[in-house]
């Protein structure tokens, strides 16, 4: 019996061992795919390649790049000086407010998923999301430090502002091109067709969501019309 327990406890204990070595490995390969977000800013052709085909990103880096994302355009309406951003929080709900965001991310993933058997494309739609969410990264750089800057600086300066914030985006939109032209393994030229087309199916994937949701209104209405005439002649 004591050598039973010995050897059981021997296997809990490298069990035990073997788990914490898993869940340190997984700790750094995602910080390693968290940072690499760093060069694919900055080598967007050769990143975005080796960020799909040669597993050097994550889910989880790419969930924590929209998380911060989110998080700077949360903090942008708390934090920024009321010279440059005016809110009135009576007007805003925060739901909607990230669903601006969430909403035409799900939109453009599926949209251009769903285009890559017209154009051959070749990515999936995991890899699409991934890459989407990589080429993003520059908001959230650029913008944390532009919440800080904000605050020190006068209205004379507000140029340096709206330079650098328009940088953010425009930045992330050509990374985002770059990240199509690398996964599809499309030309310029098919890219610049394919994005056309994909924010085309966007709008279509809006008017049949509205429409769906319109006939969903309606049913229910006629629904509860006819309840309560019931309810009125019984």
């Amino acid at each position: 019996m004591r050598l039973i327990r010995q050897i059981s406890s021997r296997y809990r204990s490298e069990g035990t061992m073997t788990a914490f070595l898993n869940k340190k490995e997984g700790f750094i390969h995602y910080l390693s795919t968290l940072k690499y977000a760093l060069y694919v800013i900055t080598h967007p052709f050769d990143g975005f390649w080796d960020l799909t085909h040669e597993k050097r990103g994550s889910i989880a880096a790419a969930n924590t790049i929209l998380f911060l994302t989110l998080l700077v355009r949360i903090m942008k309406l708390q934090f920024t000086s009321f010279v440059f951003l005016r809110v009135y929080w009576e007007g805003i709900n925060i739901f909607l407010y990230l669903a601006s965001v969430l909403f035409p991310l799900a939109l453009w993933c599926i949209g251009n998923w769903g285009l890559t058997t017209l154009f051959d494309g070749k990515g999936t739609l995991k890899q699409i999301y991934m890459a989407t969410c990589y080429g993003q990264t520059p908001y959230p750089l650029i913008q944390f430090p532009l919440i800080l800057f904000s605050n020190v600086v006068t209205y004379d300066e507000a140029e340096f502002y709206g330079v650098l914030s328009a940088l953010s985006l425009i930045w992330a939109a050509l990374l985002i091109l770059a990240a199509m032209i690398q996964i599809h393994e499309y030309t310029v030229k098919k890219t610049l067709l394919f994005t056309v087309a994909t924010g085309f199916a966007m709008l279509v994937m809006i008017f049949i969501l509205l429409l769906f949701f319109s006939m969903i209104s309606q049913g229910v209405a006629y629904f509860i019309s006819i309840g309560r005439e019931i309810m009125f002649r019984m």
